[in-house]
């Protein structure tokens, strides 16, 4: 039974680990949808036609994953009741088509590594939008925590290897994925408020229901991009990022990160999370050839630190 138990554990660290190997590396993926592998030798693609094909790919394998689970009764592929459509509506809008756009308008402008660091805002985002939609307190510690990750953010913009990069087009990409960033932290909120409703709703249900509306509400303004530049002719590489970022990172590490917070809770599980910009800065480099320099490092040091500060003061808050 402790040898069952061991591996256990050790396939669902590994699991929770290729989850933030995969979300750290779709930084790289989205640079090279959004800007290409250089400037002068491959056509992009155009970010909302990018984010819609993603999400086809997405759909599609919740779809099929919904099928195969079908007998075993696990999840609804659309909400049964007004109340749900209206939450998934709003989560449609801001964890899937304003994410995705901001994402892939910002690739266009920043590299890869930097945005990763960049986005790791997003916990901080969400306890000071909790303070709004859900009432919760804001205290020393958190405004201290928020200097500290804005702090590093400001690092990794003013300071950044990727020099290469213009200054002037990396502020613009940063600036886009610190909406990114905020757009996924009212998503936390909602899906928070949503499951608090008390209503038989699991969080891969949410997922599937806001992937679907925000897949729809892309739609319009991927076709202003296709009357504006024409049809898009995607290469084999294009096509093969959009299938992996559409079902390998918002399909499959969703359902490992499922599996591991079920195993081993919320808390332990979201500390993989820490990896994600790690995986993305040496994505950048690997795939991309970003640099990494001191920066980076001293950036990501200081925005850790800000998120752990601002989680744990969070957690304290409640608990009192």
């Amino acid at each position: 039974m402790g040898e069952k138990s061991f591996r256990s554990g050790i396939l669902t660290h590994s699991l929770l680990l290729i989850a933030a190997m995969i979300w750290g590396s779709t930084w790289a993926a989205g640079r090279f949808l959004s800007f290409g592998l250089d400037e002068e030798g491959s056509i992009p693609l155009e970010p909302a036609t990018s984010a819609w094909l993603r999400y086809a790919f997405a759909v599609s394998a919740f779809f099929v994953l919904f099928v195969a689970r079908k007998n075993g009764g696990s999840f609804r592929f659309v909400p049964s009741d007004t109340e749900s459509w209206k939450f998934s509506i709003w989560l449609g809008i801001f964890g899937t088509m304003c994410y995705q756009l901001f994402f892939m308008h910002g690739m266009r402008w920043t590299a890869a590594g930097d945005a990763s660091l960049v986005v790791s805002l997003n916990p901080v985002f969400t306890v000071l939008l909790a303070s709004m939609m859900l009432g919760q307190k804001i205290s020393v510690r958190m405004l201290l925590g928020l200097i500290a990750g804005i702090s590093g953010v400001s690092v990794v913009i003013g300071w950044s290897p990727n020099s290469e990069i213009p200054f002037d087009h990396r502020l613009i990409g940063d600036i886009m994925i610190l909406f990114a960033a905020l757009s996924w932290a009212a998503t936390n909120n909602l899906t928070k408020m949503f499951l608090s409703l008390g209503k038989d709703i699991s969080a891969l249900e949410i997922v599937v229901w806001y992937s679907l509306t925000g897949w729809i509400m892309l739609t319009p303004w991927m076709i202003v991009e296709i009357w504006g530049s024409g049809f898009p002719d995607p290469s084999l590489a294009q096509w093969c990022t959009v299938a992996y970022l559409g079902v390998i990172s918002t399909v499959i590490a969703y359902v490992f990160f499922a599996e591991g917070i079920q195993e081993i809770g919320p808390t332990a599980a979201s500390s993989y999370i820490f990896l994600v910009p790690v995986f993305g800065v040496l994505g950048g480099w690997l795939i991309l050839d970003e640099e990494i320099g001191g920066s980076l490092i001293i950036g990501f040091v200081l925005i850790v630190f800000g998120v752990r500060a601002v989680q744990r003061e969070s957690e304290r808050l409640q608990y009192d």
